[in-house]
């Protein structure tokens, strides 16, 4: 079967009105001459905020009609299953693997070696990816019973609950095969400099959750089925959207009976070790999962959920839009032997990350109860509710920092082709996870499993940059500890305007309608006017030094 063609023809050169829309002058391989890290982040930055701005639409309108109820807690794990192998096998894992050796092929000078020999290499990943997630589906749907009985133990006290997550989990979990497929068109994207075609692809996601909320289902339960149903048939909409984004950039793929040549045995060796570490890390959320649900009152597994989709909101923003354009350009830097500039990378990433992520971390954990009042307080979502969100969320913020410098950190190992290391270090993640969610669940029930997950991602991300430090492959380079230095003393300033703002505008809060809006509105405003100032004054950040980012080429 041909995807579109046997033979892959030189990349065309893309307007920028084109679908992938981040095209530039190419170099003889087909990659863009000059398209610099901030371009590339802004690119997946932009279009990564404007999921996510669909996100918390899909937000409002979940915690509208499904609350933090039986229906929420079902669809909630449900939706986590496919999401968790997507994570395990697919982005993190795959990419890790793929995307080096895919950039690596694309090296050759010849124009048409390079992208023959990239499309080569890329067809047979897919002769081999596409039987293992369809075989590995029919099993997962023939065993969705006894999966979701160990994930959740059976919420013995409610087997209307369990039934209805099983149902979920079984309408949800084909989005697996096509979310996958995704991640292979995104990688060769991604490793030909065009970002925003797969920075594009979760608003499919939210778009199609949002018209299943609008306009199917009358009670709870038809409504998260409604939702299950959209998540898949997004994940074919997704795909779509990347095949043709793919076509208009030149790629051509070719099905092939499954071999194990020596390419597909060298990313397997990179890969399998990648998902063992990605695995560990949804290990850690599935231990939640199970802790919540199984010891914990209901709506804990709710709580959870919206308090992580706010905090996640800066990890996808910044986080994942670093650390998806870190990697091919670290790849390719190194693959030229200028070990110093990919090292510069790294510092300018790391600056701008944690420019951005310390005062959201700071905010989230001062003002996160008035945040969720004012933006999921309302119907089936109650002022309980919120005071448990708006604490599980404080939580949560106090890991954010260390999550990002995780995605800064992470393609320091992956563009080196090494994943052993980050599995080594996820382990030991895991296991101060576990232990600090077994010391903290009883006092402080579902805030302490958050505090445990940020707890462990500082004991990771420590570990990642003292490996790197001790071989060599990362340094702060000149100024870095300093303009460091001078962010926390931005945040410091404006988390304790935050703070006595905070009080003052409290009463606002528990008010309906436009005057809690216009109360969060002002909130946020301050926050950000007031740090913007501050870091400029210290001069700890400015609009050269994030044009500086990616100037290495």
């Amino acid at each position: 079967m041909n995807t579109g063609g046997k033979k892959s023809p030189p990349s065309p050169k893309i307007a920028e009105s084109d679908t992938t829309g981040d095209a530039a002058p190419e170099t003889s391989a087909g990659v863009p001459r000059r398209n610099t890290l901030a371009r590339r982040l802004g690119t997946v930055g932009g279009w990564t905020l404007l999921s996510r701005v669909f996100g918390f639409l899909r937000d409002l309108l979940m915690a509208r009609y499904l609350g933090a109820a039986a229906a929420a807690d079902a669809f909630f794990i449900a939706f986590k299953l496919p999401n968790f192998f997507r994570r395990l096998f697919a982005e993190g894992a795959f990419s890790a693997g793929f995307i080096p050796l895919y950039a690596e092929r694309l090296g050759t000078r010849a124009e048409e070696d390079g992208r023959a020999r990239a499309d080569r290499f890329a067809g047979r990943v897919l002769s081999w990816f596409l039987p293992i997630l369809l075989l590995f589906l029919i099993l997962m749907e023939a065993a969705m019973v006894p999966v979701m009985l160990g994930l959740t133990g059976g919420f013995a006290d409610n087997p209307e609950k369990f039934a209805l997550t099983v149902t979920l989990g079984r309408l949800t979990f084909p989005y697996l095969v096509t979310i996958s497929l995704v991640s292979l068109w995104a990688g060769m994207l991604n490793g030909l400099d065009r970002y925003a075609a797969a920075a594009f692809v979760p608003v499919i996601l939210n778009i199609f959750m949002i018209a299943a909320l609008l306009g199917l289902g009358e009670t709870e339960e038809d409504k998260a089925r409604a939702l299950a149903v959209a998540v898949s048939l997004s994940g074919l909409g997704q795909f779509l959207w990347l095949f043709v984004a793919g076509r208009r950039a030149g790629i051509r793929l070719q099905l092939s009976w499954p071999r194990l040549d020596p390419e597909i045995r060298r990313l397997g060796a990179i890969v399998a070790p990648a998902a063992v570490g990605a695995g560990v890390m949804q290990i850690n959320l599935l231990v939640d999962i199970f802790l919540a649900a199984r010891f914990l009152p209901e709506g804990s597994v709710s709580w959870m959920f919206y308090a992580d989709r706010l905090n996640q909101l800066p990890v996808g923003v910044i986080g994942v839009g670093l650390g998806t354009v870190l990697l091919p350009t670290i790849s390719r830097l190194l693959a030229g032997g200028r070990i110093h500039e990919a090292m510069a990378e790294q510092n300018r990433a790391l600056v701008l990350g944690l420019g951005l992520t310390l005062p959201a971390a700071a905010a989230l954990a001062v003002v996160g109860t008035p945040i969720i009042r004012g933006l999921f307080e309302r119907a089936a979502f109650t002022g309980a509710d919120s005071l448990a969100t708006g604490a599980a969320l404080g939580a949560y913020a106090i890991g954010l920092p260390a999550y990002v410098l995780a995605k800064v950190m992470l393609p320091g190992f992956h563009a080196r082709q090494d994943t052993v290391t980050p599995v080594r270090i996820a382990l030991v993640g895991m296991g101060v996870n576990l232990a600090l969610n077994l010391l903290l669940i009883g006092p402080l029930a579902h805030v302490g499993l958050a505090l445990g997950t940020a707890g462990a991602a500082w004991v990771s991300v420590a570990a990642m940059m003292a490996v790197l430090y001790r071989r060599g492959h990362f340094r702060m380079l000149a100024g870095t500890l300093s303009r460091l230095v001078r962010l926390m003393a931005a945040t410091l300033l404006m988390t304790g305007l935050l703070y006595g703002l905070k009080d003052v505008l409290m009463p606002y809060f528990v008010t309906d309608g436009p005057v809690r809006i216009a109360a969060l509105a002002a909130l946020i405003l301050a926050g950000m006017t007031s740090y913007g100032l501050a870091a400029l004054g210290l001069k700890a950040l400015s609009l050269k030094d994030v044009k500086k980012l990616g100037g290495s080429r």
